[in-house]
């Protein structure tokens, strides 16, 4: 037990994990039980590093108490920091604690290294601090009185952070990028400049630069880009493949390539590595060269958290505001999921989270914000239409195609990496949902806020009081707005639908929907927490009638939506003497937001039009009542197309000129080996423009026959959950850590990991798991990363989304198969591939599991001297999937004892080593 000498703060600290209870006051460090823990933390604030994770631990959610990570939030905004101890001591540069008994002591150490900070003349986050401070005196954070004798009144007043942010430049429209071709010669040699010139020679990241090249030529006919289809394997170095001819590209044209992600880690990646490929001082453009762009809902809205700051979050809310707003004057972006905001911070406070400092119903009043001119998300936009790389994400491409307010912001030259995952996106992007949660949000947007609702949400008659005082038909277009939208759903929807009172037209089809939909259900009662469906098919009489009804009222709010867009442009086309461009410029934006949501409408109406009539063979339309853990949570009617690649073809690739689409699974493994690249063309949208893309295949360099394993485990019974938790226990331990876990099903994750983390935590193996521990998915990794004996349990979000390299993952392990869910839309599509290629629908769903397998083997071997084992705990596993690992990769069919004996001689042997981080990153790269 550790009786390191008390640091000069008296204050008591604690320390929870699965393993026990451990507190240090006055007499020393010793351990104790939950109870005493809990009494203790309830007599006098105590130290700790996560206090909603503690509170976990301890089974005690109302636990509070001086959580270091609200400290470290802020005194160090925008700061990097692993939530962990040994995360807190590589922070601060303390000693890491041995073992757990050790960890309050640091918690004490790094409390008062945090709190001397605040004396230190060169803190270089002072600036803001003993303003913010005032504030959060009023409201009693904990950590208040001790900072206040620390942190002394400057002599000048501290500007407000909306005074300090920067503003951004208007700029002109930036030319039309010149028509070069890229000699194979300049890639190959700008390859070489980027890898630097002690790097291996790699003839196969060579060939694939090369092929990236081709998208880049001048097009030829309208509606025909250039298209790419590259699969290079885990290893061949994809990012500086595509990033060397995409530089020499926008260098000698003067245009901009986008490359668009999946996941928010391969975003950060690529900023990270495209420094080399575009640096500041070559472009000679006015911005900055590389820009990262995200959906509106990702960055802070100023306006909304000036709205918190000043009274519209109370009690801990009103706090997390304030650490927000430290960070804000921080932030490199303001880029709130993902960006440079600590992660862990909104998880430390349950009520109002994160997002509602985010515009997430767009309602964005542009120019008619008083921090329109420091608003992160414009300046993002800005500074993409002059930037050489714009890294963005796949939904944001569609969407700035579809409805980008600027020519110059729709994306001309796209890299999409992480290739597979573009029918999925396309597939979210272009689908309706005429659900109760969406129409909520709709009347919200026209009408602001209602009743007691507080918040700075303005309806359109206050976003547009100009134009209505001004011009009398705008004025009856907006109060016919409101009155056909006070008909939608409003709060309490749900509540009144399941007590047989629903108010308005779409209240009523939506409990016709939940009644039909419970009528229909043949799961017995057996999936009670689970959500039910049905087909939009063979309907009522009644249902049709209802649905008439919504129809009309959804027409009735849709035309006049359409007469106010029409005022609004010809108010632009003609205006008065008091529109100057910040009122023009709200306009526009207006006009987009009307746009977007009379699409909305119009795609809501069209659905319904064809409840009573023939079913349209583009679309599959079904009834859905969504449910979470046994309780009812959303009700509506779905539509999705049957091959979402046609809008995408529409919207994206015929107005682009050159396009790419790579991956390591891009194509099935099935057909990699055969040479048939049929499934992964038509998955790219060529086909619906009579586009003959260009394909390119490199094989993974990395040796699997030597550093991986799969083994199949045929002895634990399916639906056996102490067996399945007792297998993930015993491989955990064998691995010392370091494991994975893979699991199709959240209600199985949570019970194996209630029945192993206590037993792990004793052996010193600390295990996490998505939706158990209060923290976000990206911590839970930086976490998983960070410790080499930890391991992580998760859901679909890491089977593709997680890059781990080195040491700290050396175990995959998937509960099973993990088999396409039968759902409607899935059945739709299993059948039209029958159709189409043949196979009964079997090939469709084997293409499907081949992918999702493929794609968690590759989590596995990241860099060249990865080394590791894949272990399906699934005797159910059929030959004709084994295709989805790479070529030459050992696979056997084993007991769990054996499967226990191979990865434990693994171990043994010393084969999993740890690689230093420069390796990490040369290699990934």
């Amino acid at each position: 037990m550790s009786d390191t000498p008390l640091p000069s703060t008296p204050l008591a600290a604690l320390h929870a994990s699965h393993s026990g209870c451990w507190l240090r006051d006055h007499v020393g460090t010793r351990p104790v039980g939950k109870g005493e823990a809990i009494m203790a933390a309830a007599d006098t604030p105590l130290l700790m590093l996560n206090a909603p994770l503690v509170a976990s631990r301890l089974g005690y959610p109302d636990l509070s108490g001086l959580d270091l990570l609200e400290l470290y939030a802020f005194i160090h905004p925008a700061r990097f920091m692993v939530p962990t101890p040994k995360g807190l001591a590589q922070a601060l540069g303390l000693a890491e604690p041995a073992s757990d008994d050790g960890v309050p002591a640091l918690l004490q150490a790094a409390a008062a290294a945090l709190l001397a900070m605040c004396e230190n003349p060169a803190w270089p986050e002072r600036e803001g601090a003993w303003s913010a401070l005032q504030s959060l005196v009023r409201m009693r954070w904990p950590w208040a009185g001790l900072l206040s004798p620390r942190i002394a009144q400057p002599q000048r007043a501290e500007r407000w952070l909306f005074a300090r942010l920067p503003e951004w430049e208007e700029a002109p429209e930036p030319p039309q990028p010149a028509q070069i071709v890229l000699e194979d010669e300049a890639i190959t040699a700008r390859l070489a400049q980027l890898t630097g010139a002690d790097a291996e020679s790699r003839p196969a990241q060579q060939a694939y630069a090369r092929a990236a090249g081709a998208m880049f030529g001048p097009r030829g006919q309208q509606r025909q880009p250039h298209m790419v289809l590259a699969q290079a394997g885990t290893g061949t170095g994809k990012t500086f493949g595509y990033l060397a001819p995409a530089s020499l590209w926008a260098e000698r044209s003067g245009g901009t390539v986008w490359v668009s992600t999946y996941t928010k880690a391969l975003q950060r990646q690529l900023r990270r590595e495209s420094r080399a490929a575009f640096p500041p001082e070559r472009s000679g453009r006015p911005g900055p060269p590389v820009v990262v762009r995200k959906g509106r809902e990702n960055y802070l809205c100023l306006l909304n958290l000036e709205d918190a700051l000043q009274g519209g979050f109370t009690g801990r809310p009103a706090i997390m505001a304030q650490l927000v707003a430290r960070w804000a004057a921080y932030s490199q972006d303001g880029d709130m999921i993902g960006g440079d905001l600590p992660g862990w911070l909104g998880t430390l406070f349950r009520k109002r989270g994160i997002t509602a400092l985010t515009d997430q119903r767009g309602e964005c009043v542009y120019a008619g914000c008083p921090h329109f001119r420091k608003c992160f998300i414009e300046r993002a936009a800005r500074a993409s239409a002059g930037a050489e790389l714009v890294i963005a994400n796949h939904a944001l491409v569609m969407i700035n195609a579809a409805r980008a307010r600027e020519p110059a912001q729709r994306p001309t030259r796209i890299v999409f990496d992480e290739g597979h995952h573009v029918f999925d996106a396309a597939d979210s992007t272009f689908a309706a949902a005429l659900t109760g949660a969406e129409t909520v949000e709709l009347r919200r947007w026209v009408i602001g806020p209602e009743g007691t609702s507080r918040g700075r949400r303005r309806g359109l008659a206050a976003r547009l009081a100009d134009v209505s005082s001004y011009d009398d038909e705008g004025a009856r277009a907006i109060a016919d707005a409101r009155e056909a939208a006070s008909t939608l759903p409003g709060d309490g929807w749900l509540a009144r639908i399941v007590d047989g009172a629903p108010f308005g037209p779409i209240e009523d089809l939506l409990a016709e929907t939940r009644a039909l939909v419970f009528a229909r259900d043949e799961s017995g009662g057996q999936e009670a927490g689970y959500g039910l469906e049905t087909e939009a098919a063979q309907l009522g009489g009644a249902f049709i009638e209802v649905a008439g009804r919504a129809q009309e009222a959804l027409e009735g709010l849709r035309q006049p939506l359409m007469r106010l867009a029409l005022r609004l442009e010809a108010l632009i086309e003609d205006g008065p003497d008091w529109l100057d461009g910040p009122a023009r410029a709200r306009i526009e934006g207006a006009r987009g937001a009307i746009g977007w949501r009379t699409d909305l409408l119009a795609g809501w109406i069209s659905l319904l039009a064809r409840l009573g009539g023939p079913s349209d063979p583009e679309f599959v339309d079904w009834l859905a009542l969504e449910r979470s853990e046994g309780r009812e949570w959303d009700i509506g009617l779905h539509r999705r197309y049957l091959d979402p690649m046609k809008p995408f073809a529409e919207t994206v690739l015929a107005g682009a000129h050159g396009v790419m689409l790579t991956s390591a699974t891009l194509s099935d493994g099935a057909e990699t080996q055969s040479g048939d690249w049929s499934g992964a063309v038509e998955r790219s949208g060529a086909p619906q423009l009579g586009v003959r893309p260009h394909v390119f295949a490199a094989p993974s360099p990395f040796d699997y026959a030597r550093n991986a394993e799969v083994l199949i485990v045929t002895d634990v019974p399916r639906g056996d959950i102490p067996a399945l938790a007792n297998a993930y226990g015993r491989l955990i331990e064998a691995s010392g850590g370091g494991a994975l876990g893979l699991f199709t099903a959240i209600r199985r994750l949570r019970a194996v990991y209630g029945r192993i983390a206590d037993r792990l935590a004793r052996g010193g193996l600390p295990l996490f798991a998505q939706h158990v521990d209060p923290i976000d998915t990206g911590t839970l990794v930086d976490i998983f990363r960070d410790d080499p004996r930890a391991s992580l349990l998760g859901t679909d979000a890491l089977r593709d989304g997680v890059d781990v390299p080195g040491h700290s993952l050396r175990l995959v392990v998937m509960e099973q198969v993990p088999w396409p869910k039968p759902s409607i839309l899935h059945r739709a599509r299993r059948l039209a591939h029958a159709e189409k290629f043949g196979g009964g629908g079997q090939a469709h769903d084997d293409r499907i599991i081949r992918a999702r397998l493929a794609q968690a083997f590759g989590r596995l071997i990241r860099t060249g001297t990865d080394k590791g084992h894949f272990v399906v705990l699934s005797s159910a596993f059929p030959s004709r999937l084994l295709s989805a690992f790479p070529a030459g990769t050992p696979v056997r069919r084993v007991t769990l004892d054996a499967a226990l004996q191979s990865v434990a001689g693994s171990v043994s042997e010393g084969v999993n080593t740890p690689l230093p981080l420069s390796k990490i990153d040369e290699n990934r790269a």
